[in-house]
């Protein structure tokens, strides 16, 4: 009777255990092949018309860094809107407005959009925010920011009051 609980056990944990891995490739291979729709979701992000207009625009550089949106493109210069979730963009910081933009560092501020379906439950929200860009370096031929720092002003989305990001 021991021998048979035993066996049991053990087909059971090998049921469970195939179960995880046939999840876990089926989580990833949908994952990959919405790769392209991951890469386009900055194009419907939660933001304005107006906002997606001053994203389409390109400026010329100057000679200083950019940002590359999700790693992906061309660094634009003193871009108004930069996506932060760039897995569905549930989180875009928009309105941005540059006090200082230099070589190596710029600061800013504007407003963090977030969709609920990225905060969890309630509804779209926005949270003033004060952005900093660093670590200005040549990225695929051209000088890009590899990283923001967001510092909310009140209440945030996620609960912390700084949330750093890496846009290489």
């Amino acid at each position: 009777m021991t021998e048979r609980a035993g066996s049991r056990w053990a087909r059971g944990r090998t049921a469970l255990a195939t179960f995880a891995v046939v999840t876990a490739l089926a989580a990833g291979g949908v994952w990959f092949s919405q790769a392209s729709d991951r890469a386009s979701a900055v194009d419907v992000a939660p933001k304005t018309a107006a906002a997606r207009d001053v994203k389409e625009d390109g400026r010329e550089s100057g000679g200083l860094p950019g940002v590359r949106d999700c790693g992906i493109g061309a660094p634009a210069v003193k871009p108004q809107v930069i996506t932060l979730a760039c897995a569905d963009a549930g989180m875009v910081a928009t309105a941005i407005t540059w006090d200082r933009y230099g070589s190596e560092e710029a600061e800013g501020t504007g407003v963090v959009q977030v969709v609920k379906t990225a905060a969890g439950v309630g509804a779209d929200a926005g949270f003033p925010a004060t952005f900093r860009l660093y670590g200005a370096k040549t990225v695929d031929g051209a000088r890009a920011f590899t990283g923001l720092e967001v510092t909310y002003e009140g209440s945030t989305p996620l609960g912390d009051t700084t949330e750093m990001y890496n846009l290489a």
